[in-house]
Formats: structure tokens, C-alpha cells, sequence
């Protein structure tokens, strides 16, 4: 199962991954991303992963 990553230090919050994946993704108070889930059904995957490359500092990643 794909499993999702956030590097918290690079993560400026932006927030763009929250319009592609609300159900994934969130921003705390202090403007970080917060991963609500961090194992990805396969059929979210491509949903997920095109939100992940909408960050524009590249700070989430989906990996095997």
C-alpha cells in the first residue's frame, strides 16, 4: 500500500494540497501540513499524488 510523507520543515503552507485532498491533508495553527492518513488506498493514489505535486516547495511524497 503506497504510504504518504511530509517533510514539516519545508512545508510553508501553502495549503494547495488541501484543495486536490481534503480528506488527507490539513494545516495546523501553525501553518504546517498535517496528514490526516498516512497508508493510501491504491484507487485514491493518482487524487493524492497529483495533490503532493501541488505543493509548490515539493515537501510530500507517496512512496511504495
Amino acid at each position: 500500500m503506497p504510504r504518504l510523507t511530509a517533510d514539516h520543515e519545508a512545508c510553508q503552507g501553502y495549503g494547495n494540497c488541501i484543495t486536490g485532498a481534503p480528506d488527507v491533508y490539513d494545516i495546523d495553527d501553525d501553518g504546517v501540513v498535517v496528514l490526516l492518513t498516512q497508508e493510501i488506498p491504491e484507487g485514491d493514489r493518482a487524487r493524492v499524488e497529483e495533490a503532493a505535486r501541488s505543493c509548490p516547495v515539493d515537501a510530500l511524497r507517496v512512496e511504495d
